[in-house]
């Protein structure tokens, strides 16, 4: 009886938790969509920074960033979702595997619909140093790997009893994440807005994922 109670107390708090997170993400990507449609000032800071950072780009940085939007293009998410489906397939860690499978493609999915229903147009530039087709809002790069990247952050936490190397495992996934951000901005690919929308879209996805997956999990065991 004591340990069906924990149970349900941990059920519980991974309930709460994920809706919190959930609810707030879902909360700041309606804001930022809002001042996407309704031209708010949120849209002259995306311009003016895309601009500048069009302005300082220079060979070397330039071969940088190609490397780091590069972890969230379809190829490297594709692969690496792949080979940990296969190593979780292998270690039976079929909770796992059912949230990275729902989560990546279906992140994918919406974030294509979502793209759809905004239809907003990519920055233009004279001198492009990327000329892509297809809309801007919300980023898919930067969604995908806020959604790989956070339920591999998340399976490495759950299997690391130290906090220093939660703090580290989550460090990292948070860098790696800004960084494609960061990438796709200076390429000329998207938006200020563009991605911290993804970002928000990604982590309230992930969340919905978790805790969806953990709870039909809990109830079958």
């Amino acid at each position: 009886m004591t340990i069906r109670a924990a149970a349900k107390g941990l059920l519980g708090a991974h309930l709460a938790a994920g809706i919190l997170v959930f609810a707030t993400m879902t909360l700041i990507l309606a804001e930022i969509s809002e001042d996407v449609l309704s031209h708010e000032p949120l849209t002259v800071a995306d311009a003016q920074l895309s601009t500048w950072l069009h302005a300082q780009g220079s060979p070397c940085v330039t071969s940088a960033m190609r490397v780091a939007t590069s972890f969230g293009s379809t190829l490297t998410v594709t692969c690496i979702a792949v080979a940990l489906s296969l190593y979780l397939l292998w270690r039976r860690h079929l909770y796992w595997l059912a949230a990275l499978v729902l989560s990546v493609p279906g992140g994918a999915l919406l974030n294509r619909l979502l793209k759809y229903a905004f239809h907003r147009a990519r920055p233009h530039f004279d001198d492009p140093i990327l000329t892509l087709t297809g809309y801007s809002f919300p980023s898919g790069h930067t969604m995908m790997a806020s959604v790989l990247y956070g339920v591999v952050a998340a399976y490495l936490c759950a299997h690391t009893p130290d906090w220093r190397g939660r703090a580290l495992i989550i460090v990292s996934a948070s860098v790696l994440i800004a960084l494609v951000a960061f990438s796709r901005i200076y390429l000329g690919a998207h938006y200020l807005s563009d991605v911290l929308g993804a970002m928000a879209e990604g982590l309230a996805w992930l969340s919905l994922c978790l805790t969806v997956v953990y709870t039909i999990w809990q109830q079958s065991t």
